[in-house]
């Protein structure tokens, strides 16, 4: 089995989870991961940002704000709305993973105006949408949550315990935040504990 560094898009594009996940162990922690949000200008206009961050190396390409009720991604050639991750795939030669977010009451703006992260009911974290979001070829959940919405590590954990049990041999389970979004207890050092870590790995978490 190849290094995910050494990996070419034919390879991945026969990649189940177990491959996938074999290859980012197997590079030893040389697998570079990058964000991009879906729903903002592209940096190079009719380039999709998670293009450019292939370009640059990225080895696997995380979408924010990606909605799987009404999926889209800006700059992306058209295509039905079933395809677009497919043919993200097609154009990057990359794995492709999507935050979802287990929120249970939102605690900023759900006016889009207003707050940039808006939730929408297509990124909230439901079995329903992981679900979905594996059929239309997502190789990668993260489970996280965007500034302000109010995602607890608890509910992270939760969530984990569902989509093991239910979508675990399809989906690589990432869990995790790099800030509190919104809960104020989870701030700081507390972002993420030893509790968390171990909690997070026995509730199905293949990455933290």
């Amino acid at each position: 089995m190849k290094r995910i560094l050494d990996c070419y898009s034919s390879d991945f594009s026969h990649f189940g989870r177990d491959e996938l996940l074999y290859a980012m162990a197997n590079a030893e922690g040389r697998t570079i991961a990058c964000e991009t949000i879906c729903s903002i200008q592209p940096m190079l206009g009719d380039i999709t940002n998670a293009e450019f961050a292939a370009s640059m190396g990225a080895d696997i390409l995380l979408l924010n704000i990606f909605d799987v009720q009404n999926p889209a991604i800006r700059a992306l050639p058209k295509t039905e709305p079933e395809n677009v991750i497919r043919k993200l795939k097609e154009l990057t030669g990359r794995p492709i993973g999507i935050n979802l977010e287990p929120v249970e009451q939102v605690l900023s703006s759900l006016d889009p105006e207003e707050n940039m992260w808006a939730m929408t009911d297509g990124r909230k974290a439901t079995l329903e949408n992981a679900r979905k979001a594996a059929d239309m070829g997502v190789n990668m959940i993260l489970l996280t949550g965007n500034p302000g919405i109010g995602v607890t590590n608890e509910a992270i954990e939760q969530t984990l315990r569902l989509y093991k049990r239910e979508l675990g041999d399809r989906l690589v389970l990432a869990a995790g935040k790099m800030h509190a979004a919104g809960i104020l207890t989870e701030g700081a050092e507390k972002i993420i504990t030893k509790a968390d870590v171990k909690a997070f790995a026995e509730a199905g978490a293949d990455i933290i």
